[in-house]
């Protein structure tokens, strides 16, 4: 009974803390503006199950992806014996589903050892990837610090469990499965009751593992394991590259162009143009912030990086959440936002980064979770120009051009042509 209920214990305190820290990363992606779209819905499902759940863009490099879907399968899958671990836990039963499913309980139980064994070589390739062969996109200096040791925990966590959950199945001596029975052996000159031990402290150390992970999730970017569903579903339908007007210019062009549409009397507060901080931004921006992996391939991608700028998109996208999250725990202290002097622009991500930016959608093709680092850059520019006015004088030389000659060139509209007589 003592061991039920603390496990009852645990279970709603790691509920809770879930619950809590979800509700937070939420609020947090409601400050932002409204521009999640729910048109066309059979073409959003589509992208959820391709993009999210099929892993579709992984495979264009199918080993690294058939890897990955090994890890990702054996989260999903294996973790459906939780269920079991849980009654188990709540009821103080052993193995609860054994008896009731019988034959077809030691296939699951066969195929989930299958399952983890694959994990466990596939997270120490990954590990090998990450910390011997040092691939570009993993040595970037993006990844210093904190990001760097998140992705080594994960894999670490994964192997731990993996493997916690084959000596579990090794130590119960009235159950045969596939693989667990090759680690039987190791356990034939120990009593039954240290094995008996062993398999509690291994049940208990899966459980309190399982929780842990689940309450590491929303600070880790391996968030995305959930924030990818619904990020694909809410992905822009429209034709890959094509920027979104802004409603508040072209109404400000037709009230310079027909005065008598202006609206008369008190106006309020004109709207920011762009965006300085993270409430400007959109709330799918914010939500990618939250769904980056931080799998570098955007920024593998970027011709500006490759080049030798500045300017990483999976930078900008973690520079984004770093930011939502120093907002976020601002609210927490004080109840609402008070204004902390600082914002998203220069205080996180610098004017020279946006510029090396040539727009040309190669990060939002290569991401594997449908996140736009070119939305956050161009709104961040967008607000430089139109209310900074600040561009580079190559900038002001096509802008004026475009103004007075209605195209990018020193050429009067009459003289356009002029260039089919020489």
């Amino acid at each position: 009974m003592i061991a039920q209920v603390l496990f009852l214990l645990l279970t709603a305190l790691s509920v809770y803390l879930f619950a809590k820290k979800a509700t937070e990363i939420k609020r947090n992606i409601f400050l932002g503006k409204d521009d999640l779209l729910n048109d066309q819905s059979s073409l959003r499902w589509n992208n959820l199950f391709m993009l999210a759940l099929g892993q579709k863009k992984m495979f264009k490099n199918p080993l690294v992806a058939v890897m990955h879907l090994v890890v990702y399968a054996g989260f999903i899958i294996i973790n459906i014996e939780v269920i079991e671990i849980v009654l188990d836990g709540l009821m103080g039963t052993h193995r609860l589903f054994a008896n009731p499913l019988g034959g077809f309980y030691t296939f699951l139980i066969d195929s989930f050892e299958i399952l983890a064994a694959l994990v466990i070589v596939v997270c120490a390739i990954f590990l090998i990837r990450r910390n011997i062969i040092n691939l570009k996109r993993f040595a970037s200096s993006d990844l210093n610090g904190w990001p760097r040791s998140d992705a080594n925990y994960i894999l670490f966590t994964e192997i731990v469990l993996m493997s916690l959950f084959l000596i579990m199945d090794a130590c119960d001596y009235n159950h045969s499965f596939l693989l667990s029975d090759f680690l039987k052996p190791l356990l034939q000159h120990h009593s039954e009751a240290h094995v008996e031990m062993l398999e509690k402290a291994c049940w208990w150390l899966h459980i309190i593992g399982i929780f842990a992970f689940l309450n590491y999730l929303p600070y880790s970017k391996h968030l995305h394991i959930m924030l990818a569903f619904p990020n694909a579903y809410y992905a822009r339908l429209s034709e890959v590259g094509m920027f979104q007007n802004m409603p508040e210019i072209q109404q400000e062009v037709l009230y310079a162009m027909q005065p008598e549409l202006a609206p008369t009397g008190e106006v309020g507060d004109p709207k920011r143009f762009g965006a300085k901080d993270v409430f400007d931004l959109g709330r799918k921006s914010l939500m990618d912030a939250y769904s980056c992996t931080e799998c570098g391939r955007c920024t593998s991608a970027c011709p500006a990086n490759i080049t030798g700028k500045l300017l990483s998109p999976r930078a900008i996208m973690m520079k984004t959440r770093d930011r939502l999250e120093e907002v976020g725990k601002n609210i927490n202290t004080n109840k609402t936002f008070v204004e902390d002097n600082k914002s998203l622009l220069r205080d996180y991500i610098t004017e020279e980064e946006l510029r090396a930016c040539t727009t040309c959608n190669a990060c939002v093709e290569a991401c594997p979770v449908s996140i736009s680092p070119l939305d956050i850059i161009v709104q961040m520019r967008r607000y430089l120009i139109m209310e900074e006015s600040s561009a580079p004088q190559e900038w002001n030389g096509v802008f004026g051009n475009i103004e007075n000659n209605f195209a990018p060139w020193k050429f009067s509209p009459d003289d356009r042509d002029g260039w089919v007589s020489n």
